[in-house]
């Protein structure tokens, strides 16, 4: 592996600087971004994800340590946590980002029961698993912030449904604000990161299939377009660093303003 080169930030130290991340769906949209600004924070980064061959070249090209894992496995997850741990000798951030909305998760009318249990298992059993694993090595440390990807669904209705996907969404929401609370006093900080539509593949490719479904959805939103994805991954910076250190059990929407809207003018 090749670490990451001090100094990124122009010479004083990162943000992240002494840190080291776990970032599961770390090889494309919001966990790459993610990635990339932690490592120009100066954190060191593991990244667990599927794509072996995507997650092997950025690994060679910006300077992380990549782990095959199914975050829908217990072992693969266990293990991306204690190997790090092992390596490094800290977990001091866990960005749970890894997730799906696959084409079939739509109405409940139509999303049938498979469909229901894929989304969940990726959703939100995987978060469950890997606030499971890094929790003990947190609360050992006395410290550690753990960054679980919700969405702006878990606290209004969407206006495009996809049943499984918000169900999930808002069991990570409702999770992490217990988790915050329960584990506050061991230093350890838990909040969920909520976007809005962030122009990711996933959501192109969505779109790209039903271009009514993608004007539905931006007209919702008060500033006109789709988040990047390093709007994103700033936000989720902030929940790491210790800028944010007086901040747990939050639901940390950044939406474009769709959650604070009633009525949206053209």
């Amino acid at each position: 592996m090749t670490v990451p080169e001090k100094g990124r930030t122009g010479g004083r130290a990162g943000r992240l600087d002494g840190k080291v991340a776990v970032v599961t769906g770390g090889v494309s949209g919001i966990g790459l971004a993610t990635v990339r600004r932690f490592l120009e924070e100066d954190a060191t980064v593991v990244v667990g994800d599927l794509d072996d061959v995507r997650g092997e070249e950025l690994a060679a090209e910006l300077g992380f340590h990549y782990l095959h894992t199914d975050v829908t496995s217990k072992e693969d997850v266990d293990r991306l946590f204690t190997s790090t741990k092992e390596r490094f000798g800290s977990v001091d951030v866990a960005f749970n980002n890894a997730g799906i909305a696959p084409p079939e998760d739509d109405s409940i009318l139509d999303t049938d029961l498979e469909a229901w249990r894929k989304v969940q298992e990726v959703n939100l059993t995987s978060v469950y698993l890997c606030c499971k694993a890094v929790l003990p090595i947190m609360i050992e440390q006395g410290r550690g912030s753990i960054i679980n990807t919700a969405s702006f669904v878990a606290v209004m209705g969407a206006a495009t449904s996809q049943i499984s996907y918000s169900a999930s969404k808002g069991g990570v929401l409702s999770m992490s604000r217990e988790l915050g609370v329960q584990f506050a006093r061991d230093g350890v900080r838990v909040n969920a990161l909520c976007p809005g539509p962030v122009n990711t593949p996933l959501l192109q490719e969505l779109f790209a299939r039903d271009a009514e479904r993608a004007a539905r959805r931006l007209v919702h939103v008060p500033m006109g377009r789709f988040a990047e994805p390093v709007e994103m991954a700033n936000a989720v910076l902030f929940l790491a660093s210790d800028e944010s250190s007086f901040m747990t059990a939050n639901t940390f929407l950044v939406d474009g303003g769709i959650s604070g809207a009633y009525v949206t003018p053209l």
